[in-house]
């Protein structure tokens, strides 16, 4: 019989990559998410039966026992950018985290691969950073093996990076940004699922790995490239932290008198806390060099996924090219 991956998140941007990619190897995938209902769209990434999502919520022991048991190999890729109702944090990146790696453990899984994030601190003054940091060391205390995967910003398809400034630009003839001189380093979706891969297949990984693309770009530099590929002009408006912290500020209370009915999902405070700091590959971190995975550059990719946002969507390029033989 063909061996089994337990993969929580596994209908998420970065998980159904993983996915998807196990399926190829010939194993059985186990998707376990909090709606199995709604990630019917991963069974064809693989033949009748190989690929299934299954319930399950990463706060509760059973649930994850559940999910986890017969699976040779554990993928945890879950995470959150806001907080909302019981999705905390603590719950979700710290706890949660935790709770997999030990349980991975008590079921004899043999590999556990944890998608984290650079950036990841305990004595960040980001709740976020906080809680992936809190998160790394629950694993490692639990499963010493496990391989921690540390990527900056991750671009693809779905992304909620590219498409979410693209959408705003579309729409709007300005363009504003918090932290506009804070560097990234982008890392494709599937140069991260590819490591992952790796991981669980063959057992020499361990520890902790920073996944970034081949470039280091400023906030404002990855906007501009995202305006050039859409084909559109805008004024990108840097906004100062003191300007920006009454507008974070406004509408996390939002959030709190609603109780939860609102959700920030525009700017809190803990994102410009995050936006403070440079979010790139360390000098001396293991990286996707490691995996034999060459980084996919975002010229290659973010054409072929942002073509809708341009005027003239995807008949653009036949209009400019029309328009030069008159």
């Amino acid at each position: 019989m063909s061996k089994l991956v337990t993969i929580f998140g596994g209908s998420g941007f970065v998980g159904r990559y993983i996915a998807r990619r196990m399926a190829k190897e010939g194993w059985r995938v186990r998707v376990a998410v909090r709606r199995p209902n709604e990630a019917g769209f991963v069974r064809p990434y693989g033949v009748v039966g190989q690929v299934e999502p299954v319930l399950a919520n990463i706060r509760d022991d059973a649930s994850v026992r559940a999910a986890i048991k017969g699976a040779d190999a554990v993928v945890n890729c879950v995470g959150i950018l806001v907080e909302s109702g019981k999705n905390k944090f603590d719950a979700v990146q710290a706890e949660g985290a935790a709770r997999i790696a030990r349980i991975a453990k008590e079921e004899r899984a043999a590999r556990l691969v944890h998608v984290s994030a650079i950036g990841a601190d305990a004595d960040s003054d980001s709740l976020y950073a906080q809680s992936k940091a809190q998160g790394e060391a629950g694993v490692k205390a639990a499963f010493s093996k496990a391989v921690i995967l540390r990527p900056s910003i991750v671009f693809g398809p779905e992304d909620q990076f590219f498409n979410r400034f693209a959408a705003m630009a579309r729409l709007s003839p300005f363009v504003p940004l918090m932290g506009a001189g804070s560097k990234f380093q982008p890392v494709y979706v599937d140069d991260v699922a590819q490591a992952a891969v790796t991981a669980i297949l063959n057992d020499r990984f361990s520890g902790i790995y920073e996944l970034g693309g081949p470039e280091q770009l400023s906030f404002r530099a990855l906007i501009e490239k995202m305006l050039k590929v859409i084909g559109r002009r805008r004024v990108i408006l840097s906004v100062p932290s003191l300007a920006a912290a009454p507008l974070a500020f406004g509408l996390d209370m939002a959030q709190a008198v609603t109780f939860g009915l609102f959700t920030n999902g525009v700017l809190t405070r803990d994102q410009l806390r995050q936006l403070k700091r440079d979010n790139v590959v360390s000098p001396k971190a293991k990286t996707l060099a490691d995996f034999g995975v060459t980084p996919t550059a975002l010229d290659t990719v973010l054409p072929e996924y942002l073509w809708p946002y341009r005027d003239g969507g995807q008949y653009a390029a036949i209009r400019d090219s029309a328009s030069k033989l008159r």
